[in-house]
């Protein structure tokens, strides 16, 4: 219950009065989560903050939940965000930044957090490392979740919805009992126009492009652990761990 609190602090930008201690045999991790689509990362999320207690903060938590908000309970800078969404817009850096600064008492917690979606840009990063300054915290690493590109592709290119009651599937890993048709209502299952591999490969190209300083400015500062993430959930998992274990010399990780 205690994590689901938090949640809805950090979705709702209100105070977060959750005391949520880590474990008791570990320490709180701070760290931020980076990875392309299909690589993972979700998946990584809730393994890691299973295994060390920390919160997962996922910035797109909070706009996925902008639009369902009552009006009363949505602050100035999530209203702003939710105009520029409905546009079709990006939300810019500075808005961002402001959205986050909101929820700064979730970053405080004694629990430690794993901040996914955020940083997006340098800007970003640079604006939460000043935010952590003030509060007397500092990151522990920057995870990047790496998969060669066809890998991506055919994790991607191979999900399936159907069309009618929205169930999804995978041609490899979760297909459905008939070929093309849904297991659970008998539509047709469908591939989405973004999940094509011509589609993908345009959206990796432009997440590489955009991604690149950022990668490059937490290597810069020694925070960046580059994590393969090929295998199954719990093979890259403890791959994760075992990166950290080396970082930090904190032998209970891989071990716990």
């Amino acid at each position: 219950m205690g994590q689901k609190r938090i949640i809805s602090a950090w979705i709702q930008g209100g105070a977060c009065t959750e005391t949520l201690a880590a474990p008791a045999s570990a320490r709180a991790w701070r760290l931020v989560l980076l990875g392309a689509p299909g690589v993972g990362k979700g998946t990584q999320a809730e393994l890691l903050s299973e295994r060390l207690g920390a919160v997962h903060l996922s910035t797109g938590d909070i706009f996925r939940a902008a639009g369902n908000l009552p009006a009363d309970q949505r602050s100035p800078a999530m209203e702003e965000a939710l105009g520029y969404m409905r546009r079709g817009e990006l939300v810019p850096d500075e808005l961002v930044i402001r959205l986050v600064e909101e929820r700064r008492a979730c970053l405080r917690l004694p629990c430690g957090f794993l901040l996914d979606g955020y940083p997006r840009t340098v800007p970003q990063a640079e604006a939460l490392q000043k935010l952590l300054d003030r509060e007397g915290l500092a990151l522990d690493a920057v995870l990047d979740y790496e998969l060669p590109l066809e890998v991506v592709v055919r994790r991607l290119s191979g999900r399936r919805v159907c069309s009618q009651c929205q169930a999804a599937f995978h041609i490899e890993t979760r297909p459905p009992q008939k070929d093309g048709v849904c297991d659970h209502c008998g539509g047709v299952l469908v591939q989405r126009p973004d999940d094509r591999p011509e589609a993908i490969r345009v959206r990796m190209e432009v997440y590489q492009q955009s991604t690149a300083p950022l990668i490059a400015y937490y290597r810069d500062r020694g925070l960046l652990v580059s994590v393969p993430a090929e295998g199954t959930p719990e093979q890259i998992l403890q791959r994760t761990l075992n990166l950290l274990e080396q970082r930090k010399g904190v032998a209970s990780l891989a071990s716990a």
